[in-house]
């Protein structure tokens, strides 16, 4: 292995190899395997994992917890209230403070400099567990899944459908030029990502043969997709846009007529989740068109949200043993 990850951080993508990221797929497939066949590891023995959420999570916090477990360590979760990162202390001595208690940190919150900064003064491992520009542990299961589905990535017709420029959108993009992608970003104009960020990518798929595309045009973007993946249409903090984003993104909704015009009737989907696929949540019935997904797509054979959700588990697990391991 011509690299080592130990003691690095993983904020964003943009930071690993294409050789990184394989590297920790192929653990993570590892990870998953010994689990069930009733392997326990110990990698992660004796250490204590802080685990920083300003944002609530379902998915992260639970892969987190589990992952932790699963490799003998000791996972503490910190929410906003639990600790004074930003109100009475500065992220340069809370990442002081914790990098003398622990062994690693998570963050998962609203500025990607908050992180930066907790990797930058804690002297442990940081890892990113969503920020308002890249969520890169949800990349990695979204990636794993796709091996596991279609037995490769190089190559890979990926289209990512609706709010072109969220942290999901930004780190798909950077993930599938560095993997050889062919990645379209099928979006209204209005949200289309930043150009920066586009040439960027572009100079990351360079290297790779991989292909990046940015249209509002639905029938060109997923036209013969071997993924369609999509993603709530406000981010958490976004909810006063909901009405707006409805009028915008309705058009964009993953349904049975955008699986048609892929042409490929093996085409996947895909969703970081939670989803909005029917009308039976709070937030759903007070808006009844906020549906990114339809519940036929959701609930089909095409969907994969569920494997790629709990791939979560076993790709943070393979972050941490990587970068913090025996």
């Amino acid at each position: 292995m011509p690299f080592n990850l130990k003691g690095r951080h993983f904020l964003s993508m943009k930071d690993n190899t294409p050789e990184e990221i394989d590297f920790l797929l192929q653990l993570s497939i590892k990870l998953k395997q010994d689990k069930y066949a009733g392997l326990r590891g110990n990698n992660l023995a004796g250490k204590n994992i802080a685990l920083i959420f300003e944002k609530p999570s379902t998915r992260t916090r639970c892969a987190f917890v589990v992952a932790c477990v699963d490799e003998g360590a000791h996972p503490e979760y910190l929410g906003k209230d639990d600790i004074q990162l930003g109100k009475k202390e500065t992220v340069k001595d809370t990442a002081r403070v914790l990098g003398r208690m622990f062994d690693g940190i998570q963050f998962r919150g609203f500025k990607h400099e908050t992180v930066e900064g907790l990797a930058q003064w804690a002297g442990v491992p940081v890892w990113n567990g969503l920020t308002d520009l890249y969520h890169p542990t949800q990349v990695l299961a979204d990636f794993m899944t796709v091996l596991e589905v279609k037995g490769r990535l190089k190559g890979i017709t990926f289209a990512y459908v609706g709010d072109g420029r969220n942290n999901m959108a930004n780190s798909l993009m950077i993930g599938a030029a560095k993997m050889g992608m062919d990645f379209r970003i099928v979006a209204p104009a209005s949200l289309f990502p930043a150009k920066e960020l586009v040439g960027e990518c572009r100079e990351f798929a360079k290297e790779r043969d991989a292909k990046i595309t940015i249209t509002d045009d639905i029938g060109a973007g997923v036209k013969g997709a071997d993924i369609i993946y999509t993603d709530v249409w406000a981010s958490m903090g976004e909810e006063e846009q909901i009405p707006e984003r409805i009028k915008l993104l309705k058009p964009y909704q993953v349904n049975r007529s955008m699986f048609d015009k892929t042409g490929n009737s093996e085409c996947t989907f895909l969703h970081c989740l939670p989803a909005f696929h029917n009308t039976e949540t709070k937030l759903a019935k007070q808006f009844p068109d906020i549906c990114e997904v339809s519940d036929e797509i959701f609930e089909s054979r095409h969907s994969q949200a569920f494997v790629e959700a709990e791939n979560r588990v076993h790709t943070i697990k393979a972050v941490m043993v990587a970068t913090l391991g025996r």
